[in-house]
């Protein structure tokens, strides 16, 4: 099948002729070019995948000068496409030059047809790889752009949290694999993007995995690349994240769902640094800031036998805690002004506030999934409210029933707020039904609802 555009560089028509034919098989167009004149404007015209260039083009001349200043040419127009030069003329020095200078490969000529088949269709793939990742970063720098800003991101005044973010600025100067733990909703990822904005890397890629989204039989696949005909639907030959993520980050979220089979493949990359994509027997060099994350405790995974130990001590560098929300309910009305004043923006209600009650009922939730459930709490209410400050009936919480957290995280008092407002719920506020309900009378109900201010 013929893909791919080249565009071949020289000043000798029988050559060109020969090539023509050769080529006509293999790829799907063929430019050709006897002087080197006009070879950056059809550059930008043609847009070639690989650049074929002779090395030569003035008589008497066999130095490989001139093929080395249009390199230099080729390159200022287009750093990434794939240059193989011509010549008739061998030298080792030369083509030591050449390649110093961002030459693919160096051909000799008279050439072997199989050689020079091999090393055009070897940098075709190397320009389609170039491709992916760079369509890879681009994808991923769209998501990243959500969080350009200090300022767009609230992380509360609790000394926990400012504990944490004076760790974390000190840790992102540095090249350390950071291994970033807590619950889910506390903001992990954030966390992640924050060390890469402050880190040395900050102008190349964060490439974002989910390691918990990834299936065994697609692990190397999307973590190495493979290469066109390596299993059935590999149809091109694809980069994966590791090279993505080269001279930049590589964040791996859910790192403790990996199977241990595939945690022995992941360190085999990270004590190496490099990768072999899948069906290729080259190995490719790769320069990355390892940061992971998860929500499980590894190091008792570790004593149980379902995660590897010197795969925890590549990644955990150094670990990062991040507190609960219940932890730090100090951090609740700031963070609930934040996102009511960037969701009332979203949703055009730009006037909405909080009523004390609503602020008060607020903080005294313990929050089981984070900050997250905090956001998407504030987010139905303004969907919903239609008044200018939002009210207690406006939050709808969770009950203990309705979330995995364990019983010993709420106080009695929480417990009996938590029940006397599911009653209420269930029974439309018929106090009456409630009262049966919790085996209680009506004057302690309505003391209790007064308390508690439901």
């Amino acid at each position: 099948m013929k893909k791919g555009n080249i565009l071949i560089v020289d000043d000798n028509k029988n050559v060109l002729s020969a090539l023509r034919i050769l080529l006509s098989d293999y790829f799907e167009n063929i430019s050709l070019l006897t002087s080197p004149n006009t070879l950056i404007s059809e550059l930008r015209d043609k847009s070639p995948d690989v650049v074929l260039l002779d090395m030569n083009f003035s008589a008497g001349i066999n130095s490989g000068n001139e093929g080395l200043f249009w390199l230099s040419e080729i390159k200022k127009t287009d750093e990434e496409l794939p240059v193989v030069l011509f010549t008739a003329y061998a030298d080792i020095d030369l083509a030591v030059r050449a390649l110093k200078a961002g030459a693919t490969d160096f051909i000799v000529k008279p050439w072997d047809n199989a050689k020079l088949l091999a090393t055009l269709q070897s940098a075709f793939s190397l320009r389609q790889s170039r491709k992916e990742v760079k369509k890879l970063r681009e994808k991923q720098s769209v998501l990243n752009r959500e969080i350009q800003k200090e300022e767009d991101i609230c992380w509360g005044q609790s000394p926990a949290m400012q504990r944490l973010l004076t760790m974390i600025k000190k840790v992102a100067v540095t090249d350390a694999n950071v291994l970033i733990t807590g619950e889910n909703g506390t903001g992990k990822e954030l966390i992640a993007k924050m060390i890469h904005r402050y880190s040395p890397r900050a102008a190349e890629t964060l490439i974002s995995v989910d390691m918990g989204a990834v299936t065994e039989t697609l692990f190397e696949s999307e973590l190495f690349g493979h290469v066109k005909g390596a299993f059935t639907d590999a149809k091109v030959d694809r980069a994966g994240k590791f090279e993505a993520a080269d001279g930049g980050s590589l964040f791996l979220d859910e790192i403790g769902n990996l199977s241990y089979p595939l945690q022995a493949k992941l360190l085999s990359a990270l004590q190496t640094r490099h990768i072999t994509r899948v069906g290729s027997n080259k190995s490719i060099p790769v320069d990355i800031r390892l940061i992971s994350a998860t929500n499980k405790n590894l190091f008792k995974s570790v004593k149980e036998g379902g995660f590897r130990e010197d795969l925890l001590y590549r990644i955990n560098t150094i670990h990062l805690e991040v507190p609960p929300l219940r932890e730090r309910r100090e951090d609740v009305p700031q963070l609930a002004e934040f996102f009511l004043r960037r969701l009332a923006k979203k949703y055009n209600k730009g006037n909405l506030k909080f009523s004390e009650k609503a602020l008060r009922k607020l903080e005294n939730y313990v929050w089981p999934g984070n900050v997250r459930e905090l956001e998407h709490a504030i987010e139905k209410a303004v969907i919903l409210s239609d008044n200018e400050e939002l009210q207690p009936a406006d939050f709808y919480m969770r009950t203990p029933d309705e979330t995995s957290f364990v019983v010993e995280s709420f106080t009695l008092e929480e417990m009996e707020k938590i029940l006397i407002e599911k009653a209420l719920r269930k029974y439309d506020n018929n106090i009456s039904a409630v009262a049966v309900e919790l085996g209680i009378s009506r004057p302690t109900l309505y003391s209790k609802i007064k308390k508690y201010e439901l």
